[in-house]
């Protein structure tokens, strides 16, 4: 990925976006994924949070070059993340073999095997995970919700809507 590639602008009060280009090289990896952390930490994302984003789009865009490009270097992969301090969403774009791997079978993890962990990640770290068949490939949208705004929760809010004030029907427990 060079300079070129990456270009990033302010998107009011959606927050800001990366859009990135890269091919399916195995090396380019690493920088696209530091350049969405970057942008998730910049935006006010717990650190956490960013991490885990960091690790999924790692995960998926490896899973982009073995399976949707079948290992072929040289092939378009597009990332664009929109990031603010309450959530990320990224959408990584292949015009690869266009199968859809929520629709296959899942197979039982064996952690003798290599690879079987890149959607288990995806489901375990990310609050949205959604495939979108294109007619020349696939776009992937992840989306994560900063652990910040799940704060309430955790010190006894609502489960159902984060409030702190127990007036939710829903509320977590009862």
């Amino acid at each position: 990925m060079s300079k070129a590639d990456q270009t990033t602008s302010g998107i009011g009060q959606q927050g800001a976006r990366v859009e990135l280009s890269m091919t399916s090289e195995p090396g380019q990896i690493a920088a696209v994924r530091r350049a969405v952390e970057s942008l998730c930490t910049d935006e006010g994302l717990d650190d956490r949070s960013a991490c885990e984003v960091g690790l999924c789009v790692n995960e998926a865009l490896a899973n982009v070059i073995r399976h949707a490009y079948e290992g072929a270097a040289g092939r378009p992969i597009r990332v664009t993340a929109v990031c603010d301090a309450r959530e990320v969403e990224v959408r990584i774009r292949d015009w690869g073999n266009g199968v859809n791997p929520a629709e296959l079978p899942q197979r039982p993890y064996d952690p003798l095997e290599p690879g079987g962990l890149g959607l288990i990640c995806l489901g375990r770290c990310m609050d949205e995970v959604r495939f979108e068949p294109q007619g020349d490939g696939m776009l992937l949208v992840l989306r994560k919700r900063a652990a910040a705004a799940d704060a309430a929760v955790q010190v006894g809010g609502c489960g159902h809507c984060g409030s702190a004030t127990p007036g939710c029907e829903k509320r977590s427990g009862q």
